[in-house]
């Protein structure tokens, strides 16, 4: 059966052939190849290390990353002739590709895991795009993995913030932050009152993705602390929709957060702003009146 094995296995091996050009691409880079070769490990072996040996695998990416071990490589040489809107059918084969495979998936349970389904297929959907634009503009055969390792470069540290914010989530649901939190909204709104609850939750994943950067790593937070004990159990609201609305409020936050680097300084950076925060500046007048009506609707729903 094929399950989220198959995901790290591509990532990892990804990860260790970025490493291997950071060395051959004529200017070695031994931080980059150091950094993404420890990427590649935790995918391809990360279950066998354990807690201690992840935990210092972290440490070691942290230090590699907060000493400026990382550089960006060259320039390289990997063009192709511009063909027009055509450029865009590769791009479409993944989000395609994840669609029909994960719909695909409901009906062969016994050769997908269907709670990885969807990871699956978009990771069969990349290499099949990839495949398609080989073919199709015959650039030299390593070109994918070169051009892939030079946006890793420039993106720099910032491509694993994600991943580790939501494991920072997990770790504060674990250590019980989400019953604290609970306890102070507890004493902060009103008894039973559903507006002071959907306020409470969906204003907080805002300000929980704003400290922490991701709202992945907010949800098990106030999930825990408002969503579950007030929203759904005290109020009989939908699951679904109690974790989709919050989420949604979340996102706001990420729009309006240095944390979230990878969507809101890297950018800055790649496109050589001078105004760094100049994308979340441009961000806060959506993501204000997108909060408002996260929770004006949410309201809404729970109160019919």
């Amino acid at each position: 059966m094929i399950g989220i094995g198959f995901v790290y296995t591509v990532a990892g091996l990804t990860f260790l052939a970025f490493a291997g050009l950071s060395i051959t691409d004529g200017r070695a880079r031994w931080g980059n190849a150091a950094f993404y070769a420890l990427i590649a490990l935790s995918f391809l072996a990360g279950d066998r290390l354990g807690d201690v040996g992840n935990g210092a695998l972290v440490l070691a990416l942290i230090a590699i990353a907060g000493f400026g071990l990382t550089r960006r490589g060259p320039p390289t040489a990997s063009r192709v002739t511009p063909r027009g809107t055509g450029l865009f059918v590769p791009a479409l084969v993944i989000p395609v590709t994840a669609l029909l495979g994960t719909l695909a998936a409901k009906e062969f349970p016994t050769w997908v895991d269907p709670k990885q389904a969807t990871l699956v297929a978009l990771t069969f959907g990349v290499l099949l795009a990839m495949t398609v634009a080989m073919l199709w503009l015959k650039p030299p055969f390593i070109a994918p993995l070169r051009e892939g390792g030079r946006l890793m470069d420039d993106i720099g540290w910032a491509a694993v913030l994600p991943q580790m914010l939501a494991s920072l989530g997990a770790v504060f649901a674990l250590s019980g932050v989400g019953g604290v939190v609970g306890r102070i909204v507890g004493n902060a709104i009103p008894s039973g009152s559903l507006l002071g609850a959907v306020v409470a939750y969906s204003f907080g994943m805002a300000v929980f993705t704003m400290v922490m950067g991701n709202a992945f790593a907010a949800f098990p937070v106030m999930a825990s602390a408002v969503g579950i004990p007030l929203l759904i159990n005290g109020h009989h609201g939908s699951p679904a929709l109690v974790a989709s609305l919050g989420m949604l409020a979340g996102f706001c936050g990420t729009l309006m957060t240095p944390m979230a680097a990878n969507f809101n300084l890297v950018p800055a950076a790649l496109l050589d702003l001078k105004d760094r925060y100049g994308v979340i500046r441009a961000q806060i007048p959506t993501a204000l009146p997108m909060l408002a009506f996260n929770i004006i609707f949410l309201y809404a729903m729970l109160a019919r």
